[in-house]
């Protein structure tokens, strides 16, 4: 009896000991929200603002930013119908029929060489359009009207210098347009189609001037095989590198530049 009290004292001092080491209960407080999801980044984009106010500033500087962007869009059409690039490139172009190389020098070679050359002979239009009506306008001595003028007179006194008479009664019969009291005041959609006009009639003639100590080359080789008997023999395979012999004892790339370039100071 003794040993069965003895054994339940220390079970229930063992509960107490074990009840006084548990640890505190944490209060609970009120219930937490929760928290909203991140939000979703947005894709990258564009926002265009439409100022409706008078600013007539702006205005002007948009339709210059148009003006400047149809120029720029019709670059290729002036430069071959404005300059001296038609002339240059249809030149090059009957040289290299004459001496039978049709391949050498390469298409992007002689077109890049016309380019360049156009830039040196309209040198002095450019500047002087550059000096009197680019730098008042930068000043804002003058609005892009008048600068525009100063430059179209300007490109059109260039164009005059360089057509025929002829082919400027020529255009202003088909325009049906009356004739002007002078050369100055020839419009420039008279000028332009005349100007374009003339200079394939000159590139032709150089063309034809070009040609004719080629073709003396090539009917003397064809003679001698022909007395020779060597019919199946072409005749190019014989006078190819002869005219390229020709062309370089005389030297002849200087000579067809110098010509080109003096045929526009004429």
């Amino acid at each position: 009896m003794r040993t069965f009290l003895l054994t339940l004292l220390i079970v229930l001092n063992c509960l107490g000991a074990v009840r006084a080491q548990a640890p505190a209960t944490v209060p609970v407080g009120p219930p937490v929200a929760p928290q909203a999801a991140p939000a979703a980044p947005q894709s990258p984009g564009v926002t265009l603002t439409l100022n409706t106010g008078d600013d007539r500033k702006n205005i002007g500087t948009a339709i210059e930013i148009v003006l400047l962007m149809t120029i720029l869009s019709m670059a290729p059409a002036l430069v071959m119908t404005m300059t001296c690039f038609t002339r240059i490139v249809v030149v090059l172009s009957f040289l290299k029929r004459a001496m039978s190389m049709q391949d050498l020098p390469p298409a992007l070679v002689t077109t890049g060489f016309a380019l360049f050359m156009t830039v040196f002979v309209m040198r002095p239009v450019a500047t002087d359009i550059y000096e009197r009506a680019y730098i008042p306008y930068i000043e804002q001595k003058m609005d892009w009207r008048e600068a525009g003028e100063i430059a179209a007179q300007r490109m059109n006194e260039f164009l005059l210098k360089q057509t025929r008479e002829e082919d400027i009664a020529l255009i202003l019969e088909l325009s049906k347009t009356a004739r002007p009291a002078s050369a100055a005041d020839t419009p420039m959609h008279v000028s332009v189609p005349a100007f374009v006009l003339s200079e394939i009639k000159t590139s032709f003639q150089m063309g034809f001037v070009l040609f004719l100590p080629f073709v003396v080359i090539d009917l003397v080789i064809s003679s001698i095989l022909v007395s020779m008997g060597m019919f199946t023999l072409p005749p190019v395979v014989v006078s190819t590198p002869l005219k390229l012999l020709l062309f370089v004892l005389v030297g002849g790339w200087d000579l067809v530049v110098v010509s080109l370039a003096e045929s526009f100071t004429a």
